[in-house]
């Protein structure tokens, strides 16, 4: 998948009601979830100079040298996770949750920084490059919050994500190094499906004559190819509106 070649929000692969606790396992929820990574962080110290008369500076006794110390250790048990809002300008806003794994490969997989630079470990084995593929998981579905820019008044947009709407929708996939983005031009898909979200309040709201409208969830799984790819690089998502403007753009990164 590449900026040349989109991927299209409306494909018809095939679906499956347990999309949730199949791929993600029960850790990912279409109201969010919070990635919790414990970070042991060292202060910095504060450098003051002192100006004196020339008479009583005296030169400063030599400091014995400090063994390098770790200043942050990241835990990457369970994958990557992802998440952002976006909005459609003068439609509706949502949210992309996801979720970056491989069999084994994150497994007691941790970044320890030191006044070196970052070091990948699991265990005493150093690791320095993704394995041969990586699984993409994401979910698209409506989320309001402050972030969420104002509506113009009179629009005749949908207040809520809709089908025909994210058919129009495309999909970019990078990796990430420093300000560089490489595309990503042969992710395979795997996975889609579009389900109700609280199809049985729907249903019993419309029977009672207060119809309200139907809100959806999109998901998504992509099998990305990984080899040589250094875990010092992000991989990016970005989903475009058919006039090209950025609806959301998001990083998976170590």
């Amino acid at each position: 998948m590449s900026s040349r070649n989109p991927e299209n929000f409306g494909g018809t692969w095939p679906s499956a009601s347990d999309f949730f606790r199949k791929r993600f396992g029960g850790k990912l929820s279409r109201t969010g979830y919070s990635n919790v990574r414990f970070r042991l962080q060292v202060p910095l110290g504060i450098g003051v100079a002192l100006l004196l008369p020339a008479l009583l500076v005296t030169p400063p006794a030599a400091s014995a040298p400090q063994p390098p110390r770790d200043k942050s250790v990241w835990n990457y048990e369970g994958g990557l996770f992802l998440q952002t809002n976006g909005s459609i300008p003068d439609g509706p806003c949502f949210r992309i949750s996801g979720h970056v794994a491989a069999p084994g490969f994150f497994d007691n997989l941790k970044r320890v920084d030191t006044d070196s630079g970052a070091v990948f470990r699991r265990g005493n084995e150093t690791i320095t490059q993704f394995p041969d593929k990586l699984s993409l998981q994401f979910v698209v579905f409506d989320h309001y919050d402050q972030t969420c820019p104002p509506q113009m008044a009179n629009t005749s947009s949908s207040r809520y994500l809709t089908r025909a709407l994210m058919s129009t929708m495309h999909l970019y996939l990078y990796w990430k190094h420093g300000v560089e983005l490489r595309p990503i031009a042969n992710a395979e898909p795997h996975y889609f499906s579009v389900d109700p979200v609280l199809p049985t309040a729907t249903a019993w709201a419309a029977a009672h004559g207060s119809p309200v409208p139907e809100k959806l969830v999109w998901s998504y799984e992509f099998s990305i190819p990984s080899a040589g790819v250094p875990v010092s690089d992000s991989l990016v998502l970005v989903l475009r509106t058919p006039d090209n403007h950025i609806a959301a753009r998001v990083a998976a990164r170590m």
